[in-house]
Parts: C-alpha cells; structure tokens; sequence
C-alpha cells in the first residue's frame, strides 16, 4: 500500500516526475554562437497502480442478499436506492445521511449483500467488504421470513467478514431482525432466543416498509457514535 487518503485535500505522489535538460542554446557564450551539444533530461517515473475507493461512512448496514438494506436506508435517510424483491444482490453500495437534529447526523452506508465465501473473493466479495473497513458501527440486518434464517445469516456473516478482516468484528455493532411486517411476536422472540445462543445479547426488531423499530436503530447508532466522539476527544 503506497498511501492511504483519508482526509480532504491530503495529497500523495506516487511516481515522481521527470527533470527538463537544457538545449545547446543554453550554453552559448561570447565566443561559442552555436554548441553542437545540449544536456538530455531525466525520465519521470513509470508505474501501475491500483486505486480503490472505500465509502466513508459512519454506519455499513450488512446482510445477505434481500435482506432489506435497500429498504431500510430509504426509510431513515433520504437515500434513494433501488427497491425489489430481487433474488440477486444489489451492485452498487448506496449511502444515506440521517439526521436526528440540526447538529448531529451521521452517513449510513448500505454495502452490497454478502453470499457465502465472499471472504475469499467469491462473487463480488471484496470489492463489497472493503466498504465497511471505513465504517465505525457495523449493522447486521438478518431478514426474520427469509431463508437462511437470522442465526445462520449471522454466523455467515460474521464468518465472511472474519475471513476478509478479522479486526472488523471488534467494530462496534448492532444486530437487528429485519421484515417485522412479515412475521409475529412470537417468532421474532424464537429469532431472539437463536440469536442469543452465538453471543447476541439484544436485537432489534424492525421493518424497513413500515418504519417500525427504526427509531430505536437509529438511536442506538446515535448512541455509540457519541460515545465514540466522546472517547476520541478525551
């Protein structure tokens, strides 16, 4: 890695650049009119790079393909991604900015579903989970009607992520049981007791359509981000 850009206007130079010579019309003088010779310059420098852009966002919402991402970040941000009942993964990572008053907001980023051995580079793998190396709170979004179900999303999950970083799972996070809309108490309470069995100790259960359960995501994000700052300014 020759640099890593964080910060606005940061600069790096990756190759440096050649030296000009001189012509024989520099070295004229009085009594010599017309020097047959010259000084030949410096080539610059000639490399291939790669360039890869990591989001910067605050929040990577993860999750398996269909979880509900889209769904969600179009609920608490005025993102406007792409919403279907797709059985394939979104392509392009879409962020969010959500607001909770005039001077506190944070960038929600919902990174492109994971599939088994993204880890390894399988699919799309890692041009997806570089997104989230940026992120300071990670949001699993496990769908409660989907097939695998919420415990098995989220051992793959984390199991993918171990694979590609395993520094990411000591990133604060935030389990949440996705598509309330579409299942009852009762099997969201099962979802919840599963959860808890691989060291999930409290979810939250939301529904991306109708806006249930977002409120007490966003103010658990808000919550560990303040106290993140908190921590950084001391």
């Amino acid at each position: 890695v020759l640099g890593d850009l964080t910060e606005d206007g940061q600069q790096l130079v990756v190759a440096g650049g050649g030296k000009g010579g001189r012509g024989n019309a520099r070295f004229t003088n009085s009594v010599r009119q017309a020097p047959s010779y010259a000084q030949p310059g410096i080539s610059g420098e000639e490399r291939w790079i790669r360039l890869e852009l990591k989001l910067l966002a605050d929040v990577g919402l993860v999750g398996l393909p269909n979880a509900g991402k889209s769904t969600l970040i179009r609920k608490v941000s005025r993102s406007r991604a792409k919403v279907a009942n797709y059985p394939f993964t979104t392509l392009v990572p879409n962020l969010g900015v959500v607001s909770l008053s005039d001077d506190f907001s944070f960038v929600i980023a919902d990174v492109p579903g994971l599939i088994e051995g993204a880890g390894d580079g399988a699919g799309l793998g890692h041009q997806f989970l570089r997104h989230i190396e940026r992120t300071s709170v990670l949001v699993y979004l496990l769908d409660a009607a989907g097939q695998p179900g919420p415990k098995e999303a989220y051992t793959t999950l984390r199991a993918e992520i171990e694979r590609y970083e395993p520094t990411l799972l000591e990133r604060p996070s935030i389990v949440c049981i996705s598509k309330l809309d579409l299942v009852d108490e009762e099997w969201i309470s099962l979802c919840s007791m599963e959860l808890a069995e691989v060291g999930v100790e409290n979810t939250v259960a939301l529904s991306g359509l109708s806006g249930d359960g977002t409120k007490d995501l966003i103010q658990k994000v808000a919550q560990i981000l303040t106290s993140k700052d908190s921590i950084e300014d001391e």
